[in-house]
């Protein structure tokens, strides 16, 4: 063979292989597919709520003609804290009991009455919360895993300090506090809520949330309320609030109290 002819025939082989090595060279590592597992965990929560009230009423507002609408609704930031102890099926689903406390919420309040009545209510409000919680997860790329949730339970939900302050424009009691409730008013409610978020696994073992969430807290009452001044026309019995619910914020750990398996090693993605 004349060496004419090696020469094509090696370039041949060399053209034919290039684009095999660039495949090769242009490899794309793939997160491998996290492996399935189930155990029981531990978490922890702490978060920021932004809490509000759809309407309260008190049984003077049944015998008076004079008819009252909520028109200002507004509560001050509050934190929480909570625990909880859960189980992962599966990759897809899990479920958890939690415990919560939530701190003192300030409450600001106003009704105003179609005859000129203007009152503000002060307060604080705080609940023990427990829900149980189920989870579907919805794939996870990188180690980062969204989610979506649902939950039920209940609420001890508590009314402290809460007062009413007249501010009718013009009237002999403008500015002056016109009613108040003895000690703090509680109630057992049902509770429910709706979560959304993304975890991140740290570890093998910890996984990290931040977290969504709506929650309806359910109905409370304050304590036993009476005229401080004998012109006020409100007639003894608590103050009653109707449907109280808060959107959050929380940062969350979960910790697997048993290691899932390690991961496969790295895919990898050739082209030709």
């Amino acid at each position: 063979m004349s060496s004419s002819r090696l020469l094509a025939a090696a370039a041949a082989v060399v053209v034919s292989a290039m684009p095999m090595a660039r495949a090769a060279d242009l490899a794309i590592p793939l997160p491998p597919p996290p492996p399935e597992f189930s155990g029981w965990y531990l978490r922890g929560d702490i978060g920021m709520s932004s809490q509000s009230v759809h309407d309260m009423h008190q049984r003077y507002q049944d015998v008076v003609s004079e008819q009252f609408t909520l028109t200002s609704n507004t509560f001050d930031s509050a934190p929480f804290f909570g625990i909880g102890v859960g189980y992962q099926f599966n990759n897809w689903l899990r479920s958890d009991v939690t415990f919560e406390y939530r701190g003192n919420a300030n409450m600001h309040l106003t009704q105003t009455g179609n005859q000129g009545s203007v009152d503000i209510y002060h307060g604080s409000k705080s609940e023990f919360t427990t829900l149980v919680n189920l989870y579907a997860d919805l794939g996870t790329w990188w180690c980062v895993t969204p989610f979506i949730g649902a939950g039920v339970g209940a609420s001890f939900n508590r009314i402290h300090d809460f007062y009413d302050q007249n501010a009718s424009p013009g009237g002999p009691a403008n500015g002056q506090i016109v009613a108040v409730a003895d000690g703090t008013g509680t109630k057992w409610s049902l509770a429910w809520a709706v979560h959304a978020g993304l975890a991140y696994q740290a570890t093998p073992n910890l996984t990290l949330e931040l977290a969504y969430r709506f929650i309806d807290l359910g109905d409370a009452q304050s304590g036993w309320f009476h005229n401080v001044i004998p012109a006020n026309s409100v007639a003894p019995g608590p103050f009653q609030f109707k449907d109280l619910t808060s959107h959050d914020v929380k940062l969350g750990i979960r910790w697997m109290l048993d290691a899932p398996p390690p991961p496969p090693p790295p895919l990898l993605m050739r082209k030709g």
